[in-house]
């Protein structure tokens, strides 16, 4: 896939959309334009498209029965459908269980849920970005409405048992609604909803983290869920969704899914390159920590934090080699404020605004991982010299005295 030249280390933020999956939607914004809810021969023909698409998009998550994917504009939408359809559709129980390193479209929504009246449990992480399954356990309680415990994180990688975590809920009372966020595991690792993760009830994913178009998702509902509708206003969906379906977009996701399947065990190949780069930054760069190392990670991931210089220059410098990576502090809010997630983690306060994170996807190649671990140990002396935490001669942090 041409990137112009450019490296691209992103793809946890957003991914390019496949050249296989621009020609599957390119028939719909044309000849094949019609609204599947019609009901003349060419609309009918389009039905049958999306009839098949919601098929692999089943077959992506595990075998699940079609009629349990319910398409959306995005991850997002699909984690407020799940949270408040949940709450509306159970409003005898009022606590909910997740954790404090979700991503805002969880936390936010949680926040809303208590100033209407839900009493939240936002359980802690540890250095690691680990949850203590104790913790998991004692939090859990006989009014329990619903737990939202993401998949993997989308700063640090690491990955989470929702799977152990959704059986321990359902042995505990099988009233419980888990809900995973799995964005960005989704065409990274297997969602087995028929397998590992057959207790989760519910999962969102966003087609845009894995080469299809910024604008479709799904929400997995299984069997059975009490679920109010949160979109109103047409009968498409089953109901459970108002609005035309956004027909090229779902034909997008669904190629993507295929492409994904395909690309799977290239995804060893992904790792292998991560854990080299890794290896060489280590062996370079002092005062540097990896976030997450030690626990499960994804495989395409790597957050660093580099004490005593800042996230943000190193984006700078990175983007003038040519380089698109992110970092963890909050700068798109206009704010300084380190990520929440390393701050949850306990990051000293001198690596938590040089976090840098690198994500990868399969048409990564083994060359620009090559060219991030040439650059990356150049940038970061270049900034340390300029930097009045660090001793350049003795290459280690200043004195507390002499600054």
């Amino acid at each position: 896939m041409s990137k112009t030249n450019l490296i691209y280390a992103d793809n946890n933020a957003t991914t390019p959309v496949a050249p296989e999956v621009v020609a599957a939607m390119q028939p719909y914004f044309g000849l094949e334009f019609f609204n599947p809810s019609s009901m003349y021969e060419p609309a009918l023909k389009v039905a049958g498209a999306l009839k098949m698409a919601r098929q692999t998009v089943a077959d992506f998550l595990g075998g699940v029965e079609p009629s349990e994917v319910l398409f959306t504009s995005c991850a997002t939408e699909s984690n407020n459908t799940a949270l408040f359809g949940v709450a509306a559709a159970n409003p005898q129980r009022k606590h909910i269980v997740t954790s404090v390193v979700e991503h805002p479209a969880v936390l936010e929504v949680c926040r809303e849920l208590q100033r209407r009246g839900h009493e939240v449990t936002y359980l802690p992480v540890d250095r690691r970005g680990q949850i203590a399954t104790a913790d998991y356990v004692c939090a859990l309680r006989p009014d329990t409405l619903l737990v939202t415990l993401m998949h993997a994180n989308n700063e640090t990688g690491v990955v989470w048992p929702v799977g152990d975590w959704a059986r321990i809920a359902k042995e505990t009372d099988q009233h419980i609604v888990f809900h995973t966020d799995a964005t960005q595991t989704a065409g990274k690792l297997p969602l087995a909803l028929r397998g590992d993760l057959q207790h989760v009830d519910l999962l969102s994913l966003s087609g845009h983290k894995m080469h299809a178009p910024k604008g479709v998702g799904t929400l997995f509902i299984r069997r059975g869920t009490p679920l109010r509708p949160y979109l109103l206003g047409g009968h498409q969906e089953s109901g459970r969704r108002g609005g035309t379906e956004n027909v090229a977009y779902i034909i997008g996701l669904a190629r993507a899914c295929q492409l994904a399947r395909a690309h799977a065990p290239d995804m060893a190949r992904i790792e292998q390159l991560r854990d080299w780069l890794e290896t060489e930054i280590l062996r370079q760069v002092t005062y540097v920590e990896i976030n997450g190392q030690g626990a499960p990670r994804m495989p395409n991931t790597l957050n660093m934090a580099c004490h005593y210089i800042e996230g943000e220059s190193i984006l700078y410098e990175l983007n003038r080699r040519g380089i698109c990576a992110s970092t963890g502090s909050a700068c798109s809010s206009g704010s300084l404020e380190p990520s929440h997630v390393l701050k949850a983690m306990g990051i000293p306060f001198t690596a938590m605004h040089g976090s840098i994170r690198l994500s990868f996807s399969a048409y990564t190649t083994e060359d620009e991982v090559h060219q991030i671990a040439e650059a990356f140990p150049q940038v970061v002396a270049n900034l340390r010299q300029m930097s009045p935490y660090w001793d350049q001669k003795r290459n280690q942090p200043r004195p507390i005295a002499d600054t």
